[in-house]
């Protein structure tokens, strides 16, 4: 038998739960960092604030603030995928599946695709942000020194 080093099985079950978790950890913590945005310029939680595209925009500084939210929330999103999945070449995809379903919640919310320029910059950016910082975090992981002898050493 060959290698099973690394072995990758087809685990349906951990994939879905995994978009799911970090789907979770996504909105959870963008309500987090916009809850503390809405804190610091004393405005009403919104729905919006996540899913309307017209609330991110550089002409208010509640779109500012609303955009640095969204770019602390991909640095967020970043340690998640590190912590949970734990594998630098599936960073891409996760992420990409995150924006994703973002991308149909708003559809959704709205009823049309985003129309602003200003949503689409922000999410691709956050998106190659997320991507590549968590990718960098579990390469940094992945590429530890494996020790190979951890016994106690005897003087022979």
């Amino acid at each position: 038998m060959g290698s099973h080093f690394r072995s990758y099985i087809w685990d349906p079950v951990l994939i879905v739960s995994q978009i799911v978790l970090m789907q979770c950890i996504y909105y959870s913590f963008l309500g987090l960092w916009l809850a503390g945005v809405d804190g610091l310029v004393q405005t009403n939680r919104s729905l919006d604030q996540i899913f309307s595209y017209e609330v991110l925009g550089f002409a208010t500084i509640q779109g500012r603030l609303s955009m640095m939210a969204f770019i602390l929330n991909a640095l967020t999103c970043a340690l998640g995928l590190w912590f949970f999945i734990r594998r630098g070449k599936q960073c891409l995809d996760f992420t990409v599946t995150v924006h994703f379903f973002h991308m149909i919640g708003c559809w959704i919310y709205n009823a049309h695709l985003p129309a602003a320029l200003s949503w689409w910059l922000v999410n691709v950016a956050c998106m190659a942000l997320m991507a590549v910082i968590g990718e960098y975090l579990c390469m940094r992981t992945e590429l530890r020194a494996i020790p190979v002898n951890s016994g106690p050493k005897s003087n022979l």
